[in-house]
């Protein structure tokens, strides 16, 4: 199976919106009062995004965006293939996107991830994000959330 990422681009983000495994969706669902495929993938393009290729086939978005001054969020989502691409992903993580973000002025980058989503929870985990605190009621119908983050003096890259 060939593996490449790109740059993010409309038609892509939109592509793996428009397909997202069940566990990204409950997490996107109860984040935004209404969103289209569209929305979510014009909202990506607000920093480095990069889409995951498997075969030649969009599967999977990732990347990060400024809320303020040095604060960022790191983001992913993905089709029903995601688990196949996520160890391009960290990969990725480490050697681009990491140092990316931290030479655009970046001291905090935080993720959040919806409490149940055992696969996110593990994955940031793994990519060495410290777990800050639960969320409770973070979601627009009440669901609960982890916040995870990064800091100058936590991340190795």
């Amino acid at each position: 199976m060939t593996t490449r990422i790109i740059g993010g681009n409309l038609r892509d983000l939109s592509f793996i919106a428009a397909n997202l495994r069940p566990e990204d969706k409950a997490e996107i669902d109860c984040q935004f009062d209404e969103w289209s495929p569209a929305m979510l993938a014009l909202q990506a393009m607000q920093g480095p995004c990069y889409v995951v290729e498997l075969d030649g086939n969009p599967e999977a978005a990732f990347g990060a965006a400024p809320l303020r001054k040095g604060l960022w969020i790191a983001w992913s989502w993905g089709g029903k293939r995601m688990k196949r691409c996520v160890p391009r992903i960290t990969k990725f993580f480490y050697a681009v996107l990491g140092p990316e973000v931290a030479a655009q002025g970046a001291w905090r980058v935080e993720a959040r991830a919806l409490a149940s989503n055992e696969l996110a929870l593990r994955w940031l985990r793994h990519l060495g994000a410290t777990e800050r605190c639960r969320l409770p009621g973070f979601g627009n119908g009440g669901e609960d959330f982890i916040l995870f983050d990064w800091t100058r003096d936590t991340w190795q890259m």
